[in-house]
């Protein structure tokens, strides 16, 4: 969620302008509808805009929908399943019914704990009359935020943000600190993140290149992950900004696979890389610290 750049929702981050051509991106300033300049506070349920909304009927759409996420237990319990159930409805209460899909589901769910370092992207079941319903497991007490990423027929592409507190003793919070080096080994994968270059506010190419972590050769066998050839979400250190953006070339295959997006100021930003390979998704996370 036409070309991709970095989508930022001013929420805490996957993901929706999914669904749209090689070269689209989704951006979504959490808490801002287009033209806004207001961030919203967290625990707030709010409306976020994305690159290319910016008439005045699409703010008015924008505004005009409303998430409502009811956990099944009013005290959700770490390591437990819990129930979500997101009912999107418009300013009159009336459920909206229609959806369109975007890579290949109709709703992305993020959950991302407020220190970041718990990450899980699924998908909600659609119930019918605006109801979704996913299930989770929260893996520790503390406050994590839930996205929902979704695109109403006839609208943009939105997201919808919520707050929620696990039970227990909440652990110390564990500082962002940027990387020291952009190579990571995940799964038998050495996964390299390149940028053209690393500057706020301009459009930027982000390249992930793969290669397999013991011999060294190509990675070039990547398969489709939600129609294409990866998904990256990246949040600020805040989790108060959330971005969803998709592939330059959604039928790349490896060694890379290249994101164009933008970075809306200077701070410190967590990546997440999604990708698949024989039949298995893995995650690569990187923090940078953008200039």
């Amino acid at each position: 969620m036409k070309k991709i750049g970095i989508t930022i929702v001013i929420t805490a981050a996957l993901l929706t302008a999914c669904g749209k051509p090689s070269g689209s991106m989704d951006h979504r300033m959490k808490g801002e509808t287009p033209g806004s300049t207001d961030h919203a506070k967290h625990g707030e349920e709010d409306e976020m805009g994305h690159k290319g909304m910016s008439s005045e009927a699409d703010k008015v759409n924008a505004d005009s929908v409303t998430a409502i996420f009811t956990p099944s237990t009013a005290k959700p319990q770490p390591q437990q399943d819990t129930i979500i159930t997101v009912q999107i409805q418009d300013k009159n209460g009336k459920p909206m019914e229609k959806f369109d899909v975007q890579h290949e589901k109709q709703m992305h769910f993020i959950v991302v704990s407020k220190d970041l370092s718990f990450f899980n992207h699924i998908h909600p079941i659609y119930k019918g009359k605006g109801q979704f319903e996913v299930t989770t497991k929260f893996p520790t007490p503390g406050d994590f935020e839930l996205v929902a990423d979704f695109l109403p027929t006839g609208m943009g592409a939105m997201s919808k943000t919520k707050w929620i507190t696990v039970q227990g003793n909440i652990p110390a919070q564990q500082p962002i600190v940027p990387d020291t080096s952009l190579t990571k080994i995940v799964e038998g994968k050495e996964v390299t993140l390149h940028f053209d270059h690393l500057m706020a506010g301009m459009e930027l190419t982000l390249n992930f290149n793969m290669k397999d972590a013991q011999s060294k050769q190509p990675v070039t066998n990547l398969e489709p992950y939600l129609g294409a050839v990866g998904h990256v979400v990246i949040l600020n250190q805040e989790a108060g900004e959330y971005l969803h953006v998709h592939p330059l070339e959604e039928k790349a295959s490896g060694p890379d696979a290249k994101f164009m997006a933008t970075f809306p100021h200077s701070g410190v930003f967590k990546i997440w890389g999604q990708f698949q390979q024989n039949g298995k998704v893995f995650t690569v996370p990187f923090v940078v610290k953008v200039p």
